[in-house]
């Protein structure tokens, strides 16, 4: 009889091991193949955010508002000269507005805009995913929870990827009068961007390593936790008003995906190297993280008559 030899042990491990090295080498390729899908997908809800807004645009003679509430004017200051947020509500913002455009007539009509978001009647409506306004690399799913000023929950309300630029920081301090085209309680035209759509941001992202954002709207009463301060008071010592929900600013200092500035109403992604950005002529273009400051803040006035081309980012 003819002894059949089998594996050794050592050539089994041998075996193993290349196996490994080769899923190794694999990897790092497969993964490359999955970001560069979701930075598509990402820039796909962007277009669509952007054929929304000029649709709007198209029927209302103007676009939307950043978000609305009762308080009017810029808000006041208390004694060490720092604004005040009394917002009066009801606080819904421009992608609530939105719907009908991005085919969500229904969810939409359920809203009750003439009240706030944190309702008990908007309850069923305003913790609804929808999945235009999230982005693939966004590692956290679910809806997030605003709190006030102490930490205490106000309401669930779903999460977003997205928010409107509102101009540069410091300019004014204030979503109602800064230099951005999403503003409270204020709409613009077309017109009223002189820098041309081509050269001024309109939407960016925001990925929950900097912060959250809402398509909901500035819930009344809640704060931004800026998410990059590991303990949970100086999140809350470092957070934005409400406004930061949905709208973002940036300046020279405060770049896309800046790690050491921890501003909870900045922007930010997930992506390698950049953040996805909605331009006002409806294009879609990745934003370097090493961005000239002055080229990006010429990108987020709407009429500062600073000149930027796509060489410049």
């Amino acid at each position: 009889m003819r002894l059949r030899r089998g594996f050794t042990l050592i050539e089994l491990l041998v075996v193993i091991a290349i196996i490994g090295v080769l899923i190794g080498l694999l990897l790092p390729a497969v993964q490359k193949v999955r970001e560069s899908a979701n930075r598509l997908q990402c820039k796909n809800n962007l277009k669509q955010i952007g054929l929304a807004l000029h649709n709007y645009h198209d029927r209302m003679k103007g676009f939307l508002v950043g978000y609305f509430s009762n308080l009017n004017g810029p808000p006041g200051q208390n004694a060490n000269g720092d604004c005040t947020y009394n917002e009066i509500g009801p606080g819904w913002g421009w992608a609530a507005y939105l719907l009908d455009d991005l085919e969500q007539s229904n969810l939409k009509q359920q809203i009750r805009f003439d009240l706030k978001i944190q309702d008990p009647l908007n309850a069923p409506i305003r913790e609804v995913p929808l999945p235009i306004f999230i982005c693939p690399s966004e590692t956290e799913s679910g809806s997030i929870t605003v709190v006030d000023a102490n930490g205490s929950p106000i309401c669930n309300v779903g999460r977003s990827s997205y928010v409107a630029m509102n101009g540069v920081l410091g300019v004014t301090g204030d979503a109602f009068d800064n230099n951005g085209v999403f503003l409270r309680n204020r709409r613009m035209k077309i017109v009223d961007i002189k820098d041309g759509l081509s050269n001024t941001l309109f939407v960016g992202e925001r990925a929950s390593n900097m912060s959250h954002a809402t398509w909901t709207g500035a819930v009344t009463g809640g704060v931004v936790p800026a998410q990059q301060y590991p303990d949970s008071a100086d999140q809350l010592a470092n957070a934005e008003a409400s406004a930061a929900l949905v709208l973002a600013h940036g300046s020279r200092s405060h770049i896309p995906n800046d790690q050491l500035v921890f501003d909870a109403d900045a922007v930010s992604s997930f992506h390698p190297a950049g953040v996805n950005f909605l331009f006002g002529d409806g294009s879609v273009h990745n934003i370097s993280n090493s961005i000239d400051g002055a080229t990006y803040e010429a990108l987020l006035t709407r009429a500062g008559g600073e000149l930027a081309s796509g060489d410049d980012y």
